[in-house]
């Protein structure tokens, strides 16, 4: 945890320009009449909530497999061939070992897994990586957006550099929609004392429509992504 310095300050400057003085307790979280935020796909079932996931993903460019536990070592090497098996970069992740497929990114002919130790080497090796691949911690239906949890073997760069980024999808963690992964981000921050000290969304691939509202994919990140959704709910 870093050092915040000269917060009182600060927020007594805010207080003086609202025109009262600083609350420092009884302040509480107004519980509002309405919060249309919660109905979007309530009572979804995890199988309704993995179709909304997979229709979106036409929207946002980025293709799909599902499967069953049992098969994904072969889907995944089959995605990994179809999108070019090597070089590739991979989370130092226990799931992949909880999901029998530590063996399939070993037997590629080159990958790594993240390590921190080396985090130069590793970004470098990361921006050569023809595929990245990582878990989803939350997933977001509405917007098909994969939610990355930063923590130690889970480089932001394996999902940022490669060519390609496979985001390995448990179905349990699909939810409606932000509104749920800011509850459960929170629900953490409670439990805890601390969040990650990095939450990435992720979308899909890189893409923009700064110039003249023309979609351009993959302008400042990977060029395809690739969920493959694990129906293990």
């Amino acid at each position: 945890m870093g050092t915040i310095h000269n917060q009182d300050t600060f927020l007594a400057n805010i207080a003086d320009r609202l025109g009262r003085s600083r609350r420092t307790e009884g302040v509480k979280r107004p519980v509002w009449s309405k919060q249309p935020q919660y109905e979007v796909f309530a009572g979804a079932s995890p199988a309704e909530l993995q179709e909304i996931l997979i229709r979106q993903c036409d929207a946002i460019h980025t293709s799909v497999d599902t499967t069953q536990k049992a098969d994904l070592p072969d889907v995944l090497a089959s995605a990994l061939e179809r999108f070019g098996s090597f070089p590739a970069v991979y989370w130092s992740d226990e799931r992949f070992a909880d999901f029998g497929i530590d063996h399939v990114m070993d037997s590629l002919e080159e990958s790594k897994a993240w390590t921190d130790e080396n985090r130069e080497e590793m970004t470098r090796f990361a921006e050569r990586a023809k595929i990245g691949v990582t878990f989803s911690d939350i997933t977001l239906a509405e917007s098909g957006t994969v939610v990355l949890f930063s923590a130690p073997g889970k480089g932001r760069a394996v999902s940022l550099l490669p060519e390609v980024h496979i985001a390995l999808i448990p179905r349990s963690t699909i939810v409606p929609r932000m509104t749920q992964a800011a509850a459960e981000i929170h629900r953490r921050r409670k439990e805890n004392g601390t969040v990650p000290s990095c939450v990435n969304f992720i979308s899909g691939p890189s893409n923009s429509a700064d110039i003249e509202m023309r979609l351009i994919v993959g302008v400042h990140g990977p060029i395809s992504a690739h969920y493959i959704i694990i129906e293990d709910a």
